[in-house]
């Protein structure tokens, strides 16, 4: 077997570990979903089993995402990006990145609503910095409550209550740099 084929072979398991914690999901939850029991689940998350068409096919339906993209095989022919944009909380988040760990980039879209909604803080483990490309973005974290104009750019723990929306019910796009792990963005000043 190739050293390619082995390389996409080897980042299965934490693709789909990076993907299920994505997902915020629990390997009891996929489980239930899959019909794949919780332990080959985890051996397939930590390499300890090889991944065939019969795991990947229910995974694949599971997170409604395309074999291709569960794996990481290689592209070919059409060099075109085919991004698949995640539905949540009223909320679109366009994946910019396509490996498992580290720092993921979205692009995130707030529609707009006849009336601004009431803030429902949520917590959850990691590190996030934004920066607002188009609307008024209205962040809630802690107890600051503020509004961001385009071009304003904000960083937080995740394990702060926060929240994210509309200031004015208008729509909002976004860029976030999210890591999981709690790793940050560090911008560097430029040395003349």
């Amino acid at each position: 077997m190739s050293e390619e084929i082995e390389g996409v072979l080897d980042a299965v398991g934490p693709r789909l570990r990076a993907l299920r914690r994505l997902r915020g999901s629990t390997l009891a939850e996929l489980a239930a979903k899959t019909g794949i029991s919780e332990s080959t689940l985890s051996r397939l998350e930590s390499g300890r089993r090889r991944a065939n068409l019969e795991l990947l096919l229910p995974l694949a339906h599971a997170y409604d995402v395309p074999l291709d993209d569960l794996v990481g095989a290689p592209r070919t022919g059409d060099p075109r990006i085919h991004l698949q944009p995640i539905h949540r909380h009223g909320m679109t988040f366009i994946p910019l990145t396509r490996r498992p760990g580290g720092v993921h980039a979205y692009k995130m879209l707030i529609p707009s609503r006849a009336e601004p909604a009431e803030p429902t803080p949520q917590t959850h483990s990691g590190y996030e910095w934004l920066y607002v490309l188009n609307g008024r973005l209205r962040l809630v974290v802690g107890e600051r409550d503020l509004i961001l104009p385009p071009g304003e750019a904000a960083e937080f723990d995740t394990t702060l209550p926060h929240w994210l929306g509309s200031a004015d019910g208008r729509a909002v796009e976004l860029l976030i740099l999210f890591g999981l792990q709690g790793e940050r963005v560090h911008v560097r000043p430029r040395t003349p």
